[in-house]
């Protein structure tokens, strides 16, 4: 079993989770059950597939959680930007989120890569 909690890529994909929870804070209430909801889903699908992929015995069935975490990064790409759109954040706060989403996706992008070639492995095992 890996422990992928101590990585970069989970801390920020942590820290993601919580701006986008703190964001739709902010949303109407009318959006409860809509975009804030999906939102939040898409967002704690990041660091929540990663955990669950480094549980797994092999590094396809590790690489594959990695995929589905870079799949929900990009939800929460699309949503940042529907909720600009739709004028619930101002564009100053929406940047910074899309700075954090970039950092997180560059880092699954590799962390897939080096998975899905067999050559990512927890130090501390």
């Amino acid at each position: 079993m890996r422990d992928i909690s101590g990585y970069d890529v989970f801390k920020l994909a942590d820290r993601l989770v919580l701006a986008v929870y703190r964001l739709t804070a902010q949303f109407p209430r009318s959006e409860a059950f809509g975009l804030t909801a999906q939102m939040r889903r898409a967002a704690y699908s990041v660091p929540m597939n990663l955990v669950e992929g480094a549980a797994r015995s092999s590094h396809k069935e590790f690489a594959r959680f990695v995929d589905m975490a870079v799949g929900s990064c990009e939800e929460v790409r699309y949503q940042l930007h529907l909720a600009e759109e739709l004028g619930y954040v101002p564009t100053g706060e929406i940047q910074e989120m899309q700075r954090q989403y970039e950092d997180v996706k560059r880092m699954l992008s590799r962390l897939l890569r080096k998975v899905a070639q067999g050559q990512w492995h927890d130090a501390r095992e």
